[in-house]
């Protein structure tokens, strides 16, 4: 998949669960939660500690989302995630190139 951009258009009370569906999908790196041009809410998706991370992040989104009427998600994504992939691996390889320095 290449990377880029996506945008949604939500009500509200579908906005968590919307983000969640997009968490789930596993390969997005970033969500970006507008209200017009402002911005409400921003988080990095990380891969392999989704579950830790995102949870404070989806508890802000559903919070806001009881404000909100109409707003914009717009995903930044990334090349999806295969089964072999892991935060382990991706801190392997930073180590070895750190070593070739």
């Amino acid at each position: 998949m290449s990377q880029g951009w996506r945008t949604f258009r939500v009500q509200g009370d579908e906005l968590l669960k919307r983000v969640k569906e997009i968490i789930r999908e596993g390969n997005a790196r970033r969500v970006v939660v507008k209200q017009g041009t402002r911005t409400v809410v921003e988080f990095p998706v990380t891969v392999g500690v989704v579950g830790a991370v995102a949870a404070p992040a989806l508890a802000a989104v559903g919070a806001v989302a009881a404000l909100l009427s109409e707003c914009t998600i717009e995903v930044e994504q990334g090349p999806k995630a295969g089964p072999k992939a892991s935060a382990r691996g991706s801190a392997g390889k930073a180590r070895a190139k750190s070593t070739k320095a």
